[in-house]
């Protein structure tokens, strides 16, 4: 199938959920879906010698890569995660801080919040981490090229060109995806100059390593950004400044 990224990802949410294999929050439209086999599919990101080295790991909010998350902090990783559509700037959760028994809470966002550290400012969080080793993402489709698709409000790539630009990731370090066998599609996916490629496909079945993956952006394209998004994200306008941009 060829289409659009929104006829594409239709097309994914519509396939999860006639095979059955979405699991809640439901539907699956309009969000990175969570999947059957979701905990499987963290398992071979876990085995990833790259995970394996990784101190900090930036792990998307969504409810398929809860696994990813809980398993970073039973491993003794700091975790950093984005708040909701980035309006609140990031999360660090340091497992040393919290008792084990509530790491499981600490997964998730409502836990994240009261049990980690927010840092609504990039000076802070800055000062708090030198730098993120390993990044999670969410996806909707993917391909064996490493072409993402998420759920199309971009706030994925924001993160990566963020942190990208002030230093905290480097333009090549190691992203992964986890999805289900039905999200990995064998067609190109249309591609925007801000998208960011992923090395790592998780799937319940397999682990796949991108082929031939293409270049990153090297930052926040600021041509691009539209003016809803500097209106409601405070680190993007931060980010801005610091540049010495004018911005809203």
């Amino acid at each position: 199938m060829r289409g659009s990224k929104d006829e594409i990802r239709r097309m994914v949410w519509d396939l999860l959920a006639s095979r059955g294999v979405a699991r809640n929050p439901l539907p699956p439209h309009g969000r990175i879906p969570n999947f059957a086999g979701a905990e499987e599919a963290a398992r071979r990101i876990l085995g990833l010698p790259e995970w394996r080295r990784a101190g900090v790991v930036k792990v998307n909010p969504d409810s398929p890569q809860r696994h990813v998350r809980l398993r970073a902090l039973v491993e003794g990783k700091t975790l950093v995660m984005p708040t909701p559509r980035l309006r609140s700037g990031f999360i660090v959760i340091d497992p040393s801080r919290i008792p084990p028994r509530l790491y499981a809470q600490a997964s998730t966002i409502r836990g994240a919040f009261r049990l980690g550290i927010l840092y609504e400012s990039l000076e802070d969080l800055m000062r708090a981490l030198d730098r993120v080793d390993f990044i999670v993402e969410g996806s909707v489709a993917v391909n064996r090229w490493g072409e993402r698709l998420g759920k199309g409000e971009g706030y994925g790539e924001l993160e990566y060109a963020i942190l990208l630009e002030v230093g905290m990731v480097e333009a090549e370090v190691p992203i992964a995806t986890s999805v289900h066998d039905l999200q990995v599609l064998g067609q190109r996916l249309p591609q925007d100059p801000w998208d960011v490629p992923v090395d790592y496909i998780a799937t319940p079945t397999r682990l796949i390593r991108a082929e031939n993956r293409g270049p990153r952006p090297p930052g926040v394209l600021w041509d691009m950004v539209r003016a809803d998004k500097l209106a409601e994200i405070p680190v993007l306008r931060e980010l801005g400044r610091r540049m010495g941009r004018e911005m809203l």
